[in-house]
């Protein structure tokens, strides 16, 4: 069988790269709990209705069918699955299905794979992690988790930074009541019109957003203008307020927008300073989110686009009955981690969680060397027995290799394979020093 060929935008990682992404994650998840959020898996497949209830995705969708469905009386329609595309879709039906069982407000978090059939390139594949958060409510859902999960979401970004040297992030966050409040307070009707243009800003530039703004709406010179001004506006503080007031425009729902967003702008300032800015251009989701949106930047690779996105929307699900509106985040954590790791910015000290490699004299002795590595190992010290009684100059070398930094024989003495120290140790008592009892991220 000759070598078979990687599947582009499938990526997969080697021992020392699956270390890094384990630690990220279980770092992750470690903040996401310290919030009090559990976590929750769903099924990998969702019916083909539910995913493509919005037809511009219909065609990102890997369907997935049985081989013999109409063999055994199964017709296409009843095997019409797909692999979700998203932890939102998935995780709206989750609500709905289990109302009954959930105690609300709902705090999940959720790390998963999705699947999406788009074109693969750096920072956009085909299967992919991503780590979400939501806090979702029963009828109404208070303003004050659209600031609790930017906090949440800084804290983890920014503990990953700090533990493991990922690059620093910069969240931008806008409200989309602000925008509305802003755009009605002008006379437009259709809000969601304006924003669509205003959203292409950083792409075409603000000479051909204006030409859009009064050729395409047939808005006034001065009132696409004052849209201009308005999505120009950025602060790293709640000075935007101000300068949304000197622009003359009054609405209730303007002022609702500006204090939630101050709100928010203000609790990530204090969770990761530096690390959150208001932008009042940012759109996101334009028939979607109704309150906050975020959108976040790697530093150093802006080129990646949003690692990290999400907003308030206020019809997570429904039945009919009742509506559950929710706030949420997602990290793109594949996103994240293939270039950094392909870019050699972030390695494990070691490839494999060993330890301790415990030598063996002889295949007659082996079961000493067994008993050994089991004393270590109740002790909590990840240890592997020799795989041949090879020379004890082969078995070191095969440590060194793997990256294992001990090597313990039979004499009762345990070698630092690194430093050549090697000392009496009783497997009872003897303890590696921290920062060699688990492999270590570092940045490169």
């Amino acid at each position: 069988m000759s070598r078979p060929k990687p599947l582009s935008g499938f990526p997969e990682f080697l021992p020392a790269q699956r270390i890094v992404e384990q630690r990220v994650l279980a770092s992750l998840a470690e903040t996401f709990e310290l919030y009090g959020f559990g976590s929750i898996e769903t099924r990998a497949v969702e019916p083909m209705a539910q995913l493509a209830r919005k037809g511009e995705i219909d065609k990102e969708i890997y369907v997935v069918r049985r081989l013999q469905a109409e063999r055994h009386g199964g017709g296409a329609d009843a095997d019409e699955l797909g692999l979700h595309f998203d932890l939102t879709v998935p995780f709206a039906r989750y609500v709905l299905e289990n109302s009954g069982h959930l105690n609300f407000p709902f705090r999940r978090y959720q790390i998963q794979k999705v699947w999406r059939g788009e074109r693969p390139q750096e920072g956009r594949y085909r299967e992919f992690l991503q780590a979400d958060i939501d806090v979702v409510g029963q009828a109404v859902l208070a303003d004050h988790h659209d600031v609790e999960v930017a906090r949440v979401i800084l804290e983890a970004l920014e503990r990953l930074h700090t533990e493991f040297g990922l690059p620093p992030v910069l969240m931008r966050v806008n409200n989309r009541r602000l925008a509305e409040g802003f755009y009605r307070g002008l006379g437009i009707d259709d809000h969601l019109a304006v924003l669509q243009r205003v959203d292409k800003l950083d792409k075409i530039g603000p000479d051909a957003v204006r030409e859009l703004l009064t050729g395409e709406l047939g808005l006034s010179v001065e009132v696409a203008e004052r849209c201009l001004q308005l999505a120009t506006i950025s602060a790293p503080d709640e000075s935007f307020v101000e300068r949304v007031r000197a622009l003359g425009v009054q609405s209730e729902l303007l002022d609702e927008g500006l204090a939630q967003l101050a709100a928010v702008v203000r609790a990530g300032a204090q969770a990761a300073p530096g690390r959150i800015v208001a932008d009042l251009k940012i759109a996101r989701g334009l028939d979607y989110y109704t309150g906050t949106v975020y959108e976040t930047e790697l530093a150093g690779f802006e080129h990646l686009g949003s690692i990290c996105s999400g907003g308030r929307y206020d019809s997570l699900a429904s039945d009919g009955r009742t509506t559950y509106p929710g706030v949420g985040l997602s990290i793109g954590v594949t996103r994240i981690l293939v270039p950094l790791l392909a870019k050699g910015l972030l390695t494990a000290s070691r490839s494999v969680p060993t330890c301790v490699l415990v030598a063996v004299d002889s295949e007659q002795t082996r079961g000493a060397a067994d008993a050994v590595a089991a004393r270590l190992r109740a002790r909590g010290i990840p240890t592997e027995v020799a795989p041949k009684a090879d020379r004890f100059g082969k078995q070191i070398r095969y440590a060194d290799r793997r990256g294992i930094p001990f090597v313990w024989f039979s004499s009762g003495e345990v070698k630092d394979i690194r430093s050549g120290e090697q000392v009496a140790a009783d497997p009872d008592l003897w303890q590696p020093p921290a920062v060699d009892l688990v492999p270590a991220v570092r940045a490169g």
